[in-house]
């Protein structure tokens, strides 16, 4: 999306309009995106306990809630989007119709994200992984043909997201109708079962509240960011979208451990747990440097796919030299939530990144950063991105500890069970 407004559209705030909507989608879905890792949890935890009877109950509670939430957050999210960016010191109308478009498609967004879910807890990240290949080139070559040919702009990346979201919930809702496995769809056990929902509700609203709370740092980072004009916003932009591939790679191992700590949870293995850490954290590890290290060095250049603008290629690249160089902190401090939630502890997590994340930015915002800062000058962005890797460091340290004392009570446990 940011790619084709950047070079085709005729707009020129159009690549800072869509880039600075994303901290405030954030904000308004992941507390119910968060119900997802719920599903994810419970459903990887019946699994390798092979409770089949449970896990029916908890996979049709799952994409009925999903569905009706998708509804409720779609007409909210379209009757407030302006008001909402305002707020942000955001007033460009743009940003205000392609959040209105975006959020028509939330039905199906979080329908997907629950399906999805449900897959990759039972070990099948194949075929999730196809169908969103399939959507994201229907949505590249949709994104060519309403902006380059029909010159749509920032509404037609916006209906072609859409489109490609309601693509790939097609195809996740088919695969969970036609399995055999006892996870299968069907449509006359929809239902919300009262036992089911809290038990996914019991994980994944910790990890919602988290997530969303995660997203009111970003929507006040992004704010300061506003505040400093269009040039600021679309490099900011363009940076964001660059160090999304490097998160969403690392984050891909946050979810592998999350499902794989769960199963085996569920089925008492106390030596596949602590090898799913250790492998878990140097796998991320090495993602994050092979990734961020080169983004650090020929960051410049990277965003020149976006704009060519050469000062917002330099406030672009200020992002991207304080967070890609240290990004693997941030993906050893996901993997450990991801550890802690697969063993049941959702609270905990929670808290420790509120405090240690939010807290830490929110603080650093309003203590420090207002306090020197020359909005009239793109260098002060400094003070305000060195903050990710400050913050990252104190809460993976928090979550180190908080794993050492929940894994011992855990595996204690395992032994009484026996």
């Amino acid at each position: 999306d940011l790619i084709v407004v950047g070079n085709f559209s005729g707009d020129k705030d159009a690549l800072g309009a869509v880039g600075s909507t994303s901290a405030l989608i954030n904000l308004i879905v992941n507390l119910f995106m968060g119900l997802s890792v719920g599903t994810n949890v419970v459903v990887a935890k019946l699994y390798g306990s092979k409770d089949y009877s449970k896990l029916s109950s908890i996979v049709h509670t799952s994409l009925l809630s999903s569905f009706i939430i998708g509804i409720l957050l779609g007409v909210f999210g379209y009757l407030f989007s302006g008001n909402l960016l305002h707020l942000m010191h955001n007033d460009l109308k743009l940003s205000k119709t392609y959040l209105e478009i975006y959020f028509i498609g939330m039905p199906v967004n979080l329908l997907y994200n629950f399906a999805a879910a449900i897959l990759r807890a039972v070990g099948d990240t194949k075929r999730p992984l196809y169908y969103l290949t399939i959507s994201g080139i229907i949505n590249i070559l949709l994104n060519l043909l309403f902006v380059v040919a029909f010159n749509m702009s920032v509404a037609g990346v916006a209906i072609a997201t859409v489109i490609s979201q309601v693509v790939s919930c097609v195809l996740v809702m088919i695969t969970l109708f036609k399995t055999k496995q006892p996870y299968r769809f069907r449509f006359h056990e929809l239902r919300i079962d009262g036992k089911a929902l809290w038990e996914i509700t019991k994980i994944g609203l910790p990890a919602g509240i988290q997530s969303s709370i995660f997203s009111i740092s970003n929507v006040i980072i992004q704010s300061s960011v506003n505040q400093f004009g269009t040039i600021a916003m679309n490099g900011n932009s363009a940076a964001q979208s660059v160090e999304g591939f490097v998160y969403t790679s690392m984050n891909s191992v946050y979810h592998a451990a999350l499902a794989f700590t769960s199963q085996n949870y569920g089925a008492k293995c106390e030596k596949n747990i602590k090898k799913i850490t250790i492998y878990s954290l140097i796998i991320v590890t090495m993602i994050g440097l092979m990734m961020g290290v080169p983004l650090f060095i020929f960051g410049k250049q990277v965003l020149t796919i976006y704009t060519k603008i050469p000062e917002e290629i330099k406030v672009g690249y200020i992002r991207l030299h304080y967070l890609c160089l240290p990004y693997f902190l941030c993906g050893i401090m996901d993997v450990m939530v991801g550890i802690l939630r697969g063993l049941g502890y959702s609270t905990v997590p929670m808290i420790v990144s509120i405090l240690g994340v939010c807290g830490f930015r929110i603080l650093w915002i309003y203590a420090i950063f207002y306090q020197i800062t020359d909005f009239s000058s793109y260098t002060h962005l400094n003070y305000l991105y060195i903050s990710y890797p400050i913050s990252w460091i104190i809460t993976f340290v928090a979550h180190l500890i908080s794993y050492y004392i929940c894994s011992r009570k855990v595996f204690k446990a395992f032994k009484t069970w026996n």
